[in-house]
């Protein structure tokens, strides 16, 4: 077991930064995701926490130890990367038992581990079995029970389970789950899967252009994001984010009134609203009306496309809801789940609940 401190940490290439003077202090068996989009700078970090690459600037701490000048070896972490790296002329057995043999451990505590690690990926009846005999979701488990069997002080997992189809990364994500609550090891994982963050993190780290831009629970990221881009990238459908400002206590986009606003007036304001927050009513109600673009089931719900002041925004129905391209609807907005945003720093903007008497 382990904590992890990085300080000050950069990673110059040139004049390309990478991860910009950067500081992290990962708890004794925390699970901490790094996300973000390609080129944030979350794999890289990573890579400087297993000594893959070297800081241009900083320490990364591991324990008591600052183990800037240690090799990767000598870290005691283990790696479960995006494309499972097991030895194909290995059996399952053996894959999982080379960490061990490496060290030379011996032979009976071996079997006994490798055992041990197999049951707990569910993998005890495929040991004789090779990499070529195994579907995706069984290869990342071999990979996982690679890892596991080592003891290691941190788990590092760089995105691993981006190659498992739809279906396999929801039942992966419950294993990971499962194992990450039973072995209780200090995990960081690397992903751009925000439902992968969301379900399987103590904390969540944004990254965007070398730079954590939030870092806290999942909870507080989605309901209080600090800025508009971990709105926007926080949410599956999107923020809806609308550029327009606060005039006579409501927030207008173009000439339309939508939602009345805890705010002075102001300009150059962005309004976020989440689709969840708004509800489809008949046209003429509501806080604003508007066409309908797209209708979309997803399954669970509709998702309802719909244009305003040369903007559009997207609202979650009820699955049996049904309405035509075109078909005006009245919006009721949930005056409570709105975000303002300065349009130039992207921050976010104070703002309280509109008072209903005082519109």
């Amino acid at each position: 077991m382990a904590t992890i401190s990085l300080r000050n940490l950069t990673k110059r290439w040139g004049t390309v930064v990478a991860v910009d003077n950067q500081s992290l202090e990962i708890a004794d068996t925390e699970f901490l995701v790094l996300l973000g989009p390609s080129g944030c700078g979350k794999t890289t970090t990573m890579r400087m926490i297993a000594g893959l690459e070297e800081p241009t600037e900083g320490e990364v701490w591991i324990g008591d130890r600052m183990v800037n000048d240690a090799l990767p070896k000598d870290r005691d972490v283990a790696m479960v990367f995006q494309n499972y790296g097991l030895y194909p002329h290995m059996t399952v057995f053996g894959n999982i038992a080379y960490p061990l043999k490496v060290r030379r451990t011996p032979g009976a505590e071996i079997r006994e581990r490798v055992g041990a690690a197999a049951e707990k990926v569910q993998l005890g009846d495929l040991l004789e079995r090779k990499p070529r005999e195994l579907s995706g979701g069984q290869r990342q488990r071999v990979a996982l029970a690679r890892a596991i069997v080592r003891r290691p002080q941190v788990f590092l997992m760089d995105e691993p389970l981006s190659n498992l189809d739809a279906k396999l990364r929801v039942t992966m994500r419950a294993e990971l789950k499962h194992l990450s609550h039973e072995l209780q090891i200090t995990t960081v994982y690397v992903t751009h899967d925000q439902i992968e963050a969301m379900t399987l993190a103590d904390r969540v780290a944004i990254m965007s252009e070398g730079r954590i831009q939030q870092l806290g629970p999942p909870d507080e990221i989605y309901n209080e994001p600090r800025n508009l881009f971990v709105a926007g990238f926080i949410g599956s459908p999107a923020m809806n984010l609308l550029e327009g400002e606060v005039a006579e206590n409501r927030f207008r986009v173009g000439g339309t009134a939508i939602t009345p606003v805890g705010a002075p007036p102001r300009r150059g304001l962005v309004l976020g609203v989440r689709p969840e927050d708004l509800k489809l009513t008949a046209a003429g109600k509501g806080d604003f009306n508007a066409p309908v673009y797209a209708s979309e089931l997803t399954g669970e719900s509709v998702l309802v496309t719909l244009e305003i002041g040369g903007n559009r925004i997207a609202a979650k129905a009820d699955r049996h809801v049904r309405h035509a391209i075109g078909e005006r609807v009245g919006i009721e907005v949930d005056a409570s789940r709105i975000y303002l945003f300065d349009s130039d720093s992207g921050e976010r903007v104070p703002s309280t609940p509109p008072d209903p008497q005082g519109e």
